[in-house]
């Protein structure tokens, strides 16, 4: 009898552990479409043209749009993607910079009055850039 019901204790303790370690893995395992993503991404790259700054914002804000779909696909929960991003901080390797492009996507997409300079659009998108890679996207 002592031997059945510490059987069945490790049984259950294992099944918990296997069920535990597959939502686990299901949450922020899953994969994303790379060449959806890539394609995606030089979609972003190429609509940002020197001396244009309204392609300035417009890539900002889309290639903003596709980091948060990458999270959202990867199970990252949260209202907003600034809730996203405090989840998925471990994925990044350059917190700051994902950080710092999602401010200026915020500026642009919040104030009426906001100046970005093509080399500031360029270190933003290298910095979402840098996030899709981190997160398997591209």
């Amino acid at each position: 009898m002592n031997g059945e019901v510490i059987f069945l204790f490790a049984a259950i303790i294992i099944v918990g552990a296997m069920l535990f370690a597959f939502i686990s893995f299901g949450k922020h395992g899953r994969k994303l479409d790379i060449e959806k993503y890539r394609m995606r991404w030089l979609a972003v790259e190429q609509s940002l043209v020197r001396g244009s700054e309204s392609s300035y914002h417009l890539a900002v804000l889309n290639a903003d749009k596709l980091v948060d779909q990458a999270m959202r696909d990867l199970g990252y929960g949260g209202k907003t993607m600034g809730d996203r991003l405090k989840l998925a901080k471990d994925r990044f390797s350059n917190r700051d910079s994902i950080w710092e492009a999602h401010k200026l996507r915020n500026r642009i997409a919040h104030e009426s009055d906001v100046k970005v300079g093509f080399d500031h659009a360029r270190k933003a998108l290298a910095g979402f850039k840098r996030a899709l890679k981190d997160l398997g996207a591209i």
